[in-house]
């Protein structure tokens, strides 16, 4: 018979093994899903709403995105100012908050920026929602914000030509531009009371997300270069607000280290006792 010691040290031993390779395998999909995501981490305190600038943006992880011109809908664009954005987001339980960050030469009145999210359950086009081949059409809600009011609105789209403003305004944006960089702000509750036109935010879930931003520049003619349809666009991304912290594998961790060690308390006695 092997010493009890030998015996219990392989038993925590292989619990230990066991735990190590479920935390790692969290992990390992935690990694795989945030790198094609918008992780919103919640924080205590106030959401800097107001503040592009604000120190505790960086403690939320930085997802960058792909844009391309606008292709599906005339008018069409064949070339885009913008490239790429970088998307950050925080939310305190309550609130939720982005912070879109993109290079632009220049300033301009009429330089924007959205967000859009789908509603319900139909899978929809990011093109507005607009009904395509193997993709079902379905409502958007769009949060867009434009330089010269520095503000936001929020829309709601069912398809090409049917974007318009909502009665009700739930959210909030601010942008500020310094050195050749756009940082915009947009904020709204995590869920609303119109939950037909709202994309709703439940933490710990995944919902869809797009992006779409506008270069107010005008040509030497002094029409502007991009303006409604014509635009940066990217495809459906993915965003999650995260969910109050589970302490509920540390718990099961220490219970399997009290039945390890029980075990082996046990196992001295019955040893000892037949010696």
């Amino acid at each position: 018979m092997k010493p009890a010691n030998q015996v219990t040290l392989w038993v925590v031993r292989g619990g230990v093994a066991v735990v190590t390779a479920m935390i790692l395998g969290g992990a390992t999909l935690s990694m795989a899903q945030e790198s094609v995501a918008v992780r919103a981490p919640m924080v205590k305190g106030a959401l800097p709403v107001d503040d592009p600038n604000a120190a505790v943006w960086s403690s939320a992880t930085p997802a960058t995105f792909p844009m391309s011109p606008q292709v599906h809908w005339q008018n069409r664009i064949q070339e885009a100012t913008v490239k790429n954005l970088t998307v950050r987001a925080l939310h305190d339980g309550t609130q939720v908050a982005f912070l879109l960050e993109y290079a632009d030469p220049t300033q301009d009145p009429d330089d924007g920026a959205a967000l859009e999210f789908m509603v319900g359950d139909k899978k929809a086009h990011f093109a507005h929602g607009q009904p395509m081949a193997q993709v079902e059409g379905g409502p958007v809600n769009i949060w867009f914000w434009k330089n010269k009011e520095n503000k936001a609105v929020d829309m709601s789209a069912k398809g090409f030509g049917t974007l318009k403003p909502q009665e009700h305004q739930d959210v909030k944006a601010k942008g500020a531009y310094s050195n050749g960089t756009w940082k915009v702000v947009f904020s709204r509750s995590l869920s609303t009371e119109h939950p037909n036109e709202d994309a709703q935010v439940t933490p710990g879930e995944f919902i869809n997300i797009a992006f779409a931003v506008w270069d107010g520049r005008k040509d030497a003619a002094g029409d502007l270069v991009e303006k409604g349809s014509q635009k940066a666009v990217s495809s459906w991304w993915y965003f999650r607000a995260d969910a109050p912290p589970d302490y509920s594998s540390y718990m099961y961790a220490a219970m399997a280290v009290a039945v390890a060690l029980g075990f082996q308390f046990v196992l001295i006695r019955k040893l000892k006792k037949g010696q």
